[in-house]
């Protein structure tokens, strides 16, 4: 998976085991260019960083990828709570 050219873009994907688990998928012809795919990965399995930059959620019935560093986490994890204490 590679980030896009800006590097602000994230890219996911989500592999699921089969189609079963897939609850729907909608493609809008109208006026906005939305996409929506949902569905279900199962039971956590377990979730870690791949490559130092994917985050990866494994289910039972499948992954979820996104271009995530473990920093990036801290960082805004960080942010909140700078934030809170400023409230």
């Amino acid at each position: 998976m590679e980030n896009e050219a800006d590097g602000k873009e994230r890219v996911f994907s989500v592999e699921l085991k089969s189609k079963r688990n897939l609850k729907n998928v909608t493609l809008t012809n109208g006026s906005s260019d939305s996409v929506l795919v949902e569905g279900t990965i199962g039971e956590l399995v377990q979730a870690a960083f791949a490559e130092g930059i994917i985050l990866e959620v494994v289910g039972k019935n499948g992954v979820l990828r996104i271009d995530l560093r473990e920093d990036e986490i801290k960082k805004t994890t960080e942010q909140t709570q700078t934030e809170v204490k400023n409230q």
